[in-house]
């Protein structure tokens, strides 16, 4: 499949005017829906697999007889992991390419950029996996199937509690909103439970050196380091930091779901923990047949980006059906009475802010590989 972008329209008045007609499909043998991922640059393994993770619900329901009489045709737009782009091709899938729903992005910086565009058109948007709480309070046609930060922090700040580490160092992202908010919640919950934060240190996606960071950090003389950025510069702060003699165990969220963590960070990730969607050891039948389904069609057990991608189209599917239309009020109407849908990551129930409630597994690296800890409910 070829991703390209295209140009803005020249003026908001003219996107306005296109924009609202996004709820139909523009043939009437399809249903067009468009899919904002980033399938290239930075975080290129997120969108990679959540889009192989949507392919497949595409696929499936497709090779079942379609929806509504039609098949789903999905329309796959590469944002490049830069930020704006992300906006841009939103903006050309609902007037050009006229599609009834949005899914993606995974990233909260790109979603943000995406959510009042689609909510000024009335066009329904899922995002899998973006779990800053601003995302979906840019209005009612925008909604996400994963947890939120708040659980995400306090989840790893009552692992870090039960560990006995009683002082933690902090690193943050603070060009990515989901890094900043992660780091909110867990400073929040894990001072207000007599936990210590020795130290709190920043850097810009991007960034190769940490070793000043990292350094003052030390100087500290932490239990653990909360890193809630993205894999690919946890990975280097890690390498980083065993080289700097710092031992202490690096915790995260699920920014670091990639196999480039430990491709990346190798040995320096060894004992090292994060909360997570999902884990592809989980004995479930469910969960099993979709594992053997996508490491047949992909050649790798899916993570959980690809497992939310997944859930963010049968989700959509499930509305549609229930709907009886694609019409834009309709659907999203039918996405927000969404009520204990069994998904690959869980139950997921949406409440009155378009959010789903759900538990998050604690993952950490053994021997170079994933494993399950355990799993903490809201």
């Amino acid at each position: 499949m070829k991703f390209s972008t295209r140009l803005l329209f020249a003026s908001t008045a003219l996107f306005a005017a296109f924009g609202v007609c996004g709820c139909k499909s523009s043939d009437d043998s399809t249903i067009n829906i468009g899919e904002v991922a980033s399938l290239s640059g930075g975080t290129a393994t997120f969108g990679q697999s959540s889009h192989n993770g949507t392919q497949m619900a595409v696929d499936e329901i497709n090779a079942a007889g379609g929806l509504l009489g039609k098949q789903i045709k999905l329309i796959t737009e590469d944002d490049q992991s830069k930020q704006g782009e992300a906006g841009t091709v939103a903006k050309k899938l609902i007037s050009r390419s006229k599609v009834s729903a949005l899914l993606g992005e995974v990233s909260s910086g790109k979603s943000l950029e995406m959510a009042p565009i689609a909510q000024t058109a009335g066009v329904p948007m899922i995002s899998p996996a973006s779990t800053n709480p601003k995302v979906t309070e840019a209005g009612d046609y925008v909604f996400r199937i994963c947890f939120i930060d708040p659980f995400q922090g306090t989840v790893m700040s009552k692992f870090a509690i039960s560990k006995g580490w009683k002082k933690v160092a902090i690193l943050t992202d603070t060009k990515q909103d989901y890094s900043v908010g992660l780091t909110q919640f867990f400073k929040k919950h894990f001072t207000e439970n007599q936990g210590t934060i020795t130290g709190e240190q920043s850097y810009g996606s991007g960034d190769k050196d940490f070793k000043a960071q990292l350094t003052a950090i030390k100087a500290g003389a932490p239990d653990a380091i909360f890193a809630s950025g993205y894999y690919n510069e946890v990975a280097l702060i890690a390498v980083q930091a065993r080289e700097l003699g710092i031992t202490v165990p690096f915790l995260g969220g699920d920014g670091w779901d990639s196999p480039s963590l430990t491709e990346v960070g190798g040995k320096a990730m060894e004992g090292c923990f994060f909360s997570n969607h999902f884990s592809n050891e989980d004995a479930s039948p469910v969960i099993q047949n979709f594992v053997k389904a996508y490491e047949a069609k992909h050649g790798a057990k899916p993570d959980a980006m690809a497992a939310l991608g997944y859930d963010s189209a049968k989700i959509l599917f499930d509305a549609m059906k229930r709907a009886g239309t694609t019409e834009g009020k309709a659907l999203r109407d039918a996405i927000a009475a969404t009520k204990d849908f069994p998904g690959i990551t869980g139950s997921i129930t949406l409440d009155e802010k378009r959010n789903a409630n759900k538990p998050a597994v604690i993952l950490t690296i053994k021997d170079g590989k994933v494993a399950y800890t355990e799993t903490i409910t809201p």
